[in-house]
């Protein structure tokens, strides 16, 4: 985990000032740090703990270090597609889900806490039925924990063959585009009420 440790020491500073603040929180890999319009697009009292190229597993690893200090209302997570790339089991994934759900009942309490199902990319679209069947699991144990929601943006990312469309994607295929972010925000939209209110 020392390949994170840099950036997660910037995002223990940069949130100091915010701790018990009570505002949702935003938690993962790129897909959430790299998400620059969260205040715009949801609550400017949004914190973003997302860090780049982080794992479910690096997630559960870091987890009482950022989010408790910060008292999160809510909580959103992004994780899962970098265990997959790196060759990690759909069930071994789920693991450290199931990890991290544990600690959000025992540090956070009776918050809403919603993931976002990993995204069908076009720069890992070998893997796409490793990705279907973490979706399924983790949808089946979060839905199974009260405040659970498994917020499904993988279907309306496909096109009618099936396969990822590269407009919500920039050039490496992997990290979302402009269109890419608009989609997940009107996604969440749906969710408004009971993650950010």
């Amino acid at each position: 985990m020392e390949w994170y440790e840099a950036e997660v020491c910037a995002l223990e500073a940069k949130f100091a000032a915010r701790a018990g603040v009570g505002a949702p929180v935003f938690y993962g890999s790129s897909s959430m740090r790299l998400w620059t319009t969260l205040a715009e697009d949801f609550d400017p009292r949004v914190v973003n703990f997302g860090f780049g190229g982080s794992t479910m597993e690096a997630c559960d690893y870091f987890f009482t270090r950022l989010l408790p200090p910060v008292r999160p209302r809510s909580l959103l997570l992004y994780a899962g597609d970098n265990d997959l790339g790196d060759g990690q089991s759909p069930e071994q994934t789920l693991v450290w889900f199931r990890s991290i759900a544990d600690k959000v009942a025992e540090y956070l309490g009776p918050i809403p806490f919603g993931f976002l199902s990993v995204k069908p990319s076009p720069a890992r679209y070998a893997i796409i039925d490793r990705m279907r069947r973490l979706n399924e699991l983790v949808r089946r144990e979060i839905e199974s924990r009260p405040g659970g929601y498994y917020i499904d943006v993988f279907p309306a990312m496909l096109d009618s063959a099936g396969r990822p469309r590269p407009e919500y994607f920039i050039e490496d295929g992997l990290h979302l585009s402009h269109s890419g972010y608009r989609l997940w925000s009107g996604i969440l939209e749906s969710y408004r009420h009971q993650i950010f209110t």
